[in-house]
């Protein structure tokens, strides 16, 4: 079965109401119904400590969130945009992940190649394309692969108040958006389990 893990990387702690969680779900729900075993994690509730290390001791609780990263097949990184940007709770997850560039597997491969990687992206200003492209080139370097249209998001007006779980409804181009991710992710991430890529 194909395990998908969304780190939700909203400022608020549960169980405060998040659009950043209500988009991802709505990702795990499309790759749900093609039998994808789902969770989705809050990264702001745990403590995860500074550091590009593994593990950085003293209470660090990323090994918790990285475990579950490698249990996984395809991770859905989702943000909130605060002032044109990814949230620094998206860029402590992309800090860490940055030990993974030193963990290889037997044949040589770093740990995380052949897991898929989605972007999430939410906010009241403009944004989602440059922080999509942040979070691609992250993922990307540390070994995930981004499938086709591996993304979605929604934006708000600038300078105005309404968030995404505000809406009556979500946007048609917002739900073929992350019904797309959600099913070309799936699809690469049941490529990749069949047929690893070669080691060195």
């Amino acid at each position: 079965m194909v395990r998908a893990l969304a780190l939700n990387c909203t400022l608020k702690p549960s169980p405060a109401a998040s659009s950043t969680e209500l988009l991802a779900d709505q990702v795990l729900a499309e790759m749900a119904e093609r039998g994808v075993d789902a969770e989705q994690i809050r990264v702001v509730d745990f403590d995860v400590r500074p550091g590009v290390e593994a593990d950085m001791g003293d209470g660090d609780q990323w090994p918790q969130i990285r475990a579950k990263i490698l249990d996984a097949d395809i991770l859905v990184l989702a943000t909130p945009t605060w002032m044109g940007h990814l949230s620094s709770v998206a860029a402590r997850v992309l800090e860490r992940l940055d030990a993974e560039l030193s963990e290889t597997d037997e044949a040589g491969n770093p740990v995380v190649q052949g897991k898929v990687a989605v972007a999430v992206v939410v906010g009241n200003e403009d944004g989602a394309h440059k922080i999509t492209a942040d979070l691609y080139q992250a993922l990307n370097d540390v070994g995930f692969s981004i499938p086709s249209q591996g993304g979605t998001y929604w934006n708000g007006e600038a300078m105005h108040t309404v968030d995404y779980q505000d809406l009556d409804e979500t946007p048609e181009e917002v739900a073929g958006a992350t019904a797309g991710a959600a099913r070309n992710a799936v699809h690469l991430a049941t490529l990749l389990k069949a047929n690893p890529y070669p080691g060195e």
